[in-house]
């Protein structure tokens, strides 16, 4: 069964008298357990498709069912707990609030579901701890490197254990050898803990971890490959 369904996805953005489609019948399915990169200049359509897949955007028209379960006329309350439920974000920026430390980042998405606070923090830690960060759970973001904090943003992203991770442009703060330790991470959710990955990107090496690359282009699918050797390397840092 597919956990992302999306059949013939528009999107049309108006700008006065003219008009044109981010999105221009885009139709993809991904399975439970997949690692797939989604690729394409800046204005292919990967970021709206993203942006549909997250459910922070609809569609013009089209379909898009979630686990299962049609989102496209949901209304914002009910994306809102269906995001927070079905999916989990890793951005560029890593979006961390800077006054608070690692494990109550990892925190934050519980709050939202009523988990009460001692619950919260155990699991808070388990995260931690799968991204080989338990010991740093006391710590700022201003304490931390830009690839902790990429790990903390990871261990937010699954503590609600969400069957989905969306990944956009995750290593694009990070130097080489930091991002080669962030995409280690998510081989292992997706190997390990059986996550399903779908990672927006714009270089050829990050989408070379993925078993599977969609190409975008003028808001249209152009090419949806297998990867038969995904990269892999192991070089892990504390």
């Amino acid at each position: 069964m597919a956990v992302i369904e999306a059949k013939n996805l528009i999107k049309t953005y108006s700008t006065g008298d003219t008009s044109f489609n981010a999105l221009d019948g885009v139709s993809l399915k991904v399975e439970y357990g997949e690692m797939v990169a989604i690729m394409g200049p800046s204005g292919s359509g990967k970021s709206t498709f993203m942006n549909m897949v997250g459910c922070l955007d609809k569609p013009t028209s089209g379909e898009y069912y979630l686990d299962g379960v049609s989102v496209e006329t949901m209304n914002s309350d009910e994306l809102a707990e269906i995001r927070n439920l079905k999916l989990g974000f890793v951005f560029q920026g890593f979006n961390l609030i800077s006054k608070t430390s690692a494990v109550e980042n990892v925190e934050l998405p519980m709050v939202y579901k009523g988990i009460d606070p001692v619950t919260r923090h155990e699991k808070a830690m388990e995260a931690l701890k799968i991204v080989g960060l338990e010991k740093r759970a006391g710590h700022h973001p201003n304490q931390m490197s830009g690839g902790q904090q990429q790990r903390v943003a990871i261990a937010r992203a699954i503590v609600n254990d969400a069957p989905v991770i969306l990944a956009d442009e995750p290593t694009g703060n990070l130097d080489t050898k930091t991002s080669v330790d962030v995409m280690n991470f998510f081989v292992e959710l997706n190997e390990k803990y059986k996550k399903t990955l779908v990672i927006v990107t714009h270089e050829d090496d990050i989408a070379g971890y993925c078993k599977r690359v969609v190409r975008f282009r003028d808001g249209k699918i152009i090419s949806d490959m297998q990867n038969e050797n995904p990269t892999r390397q192991n070089t892990k840092t504390e």
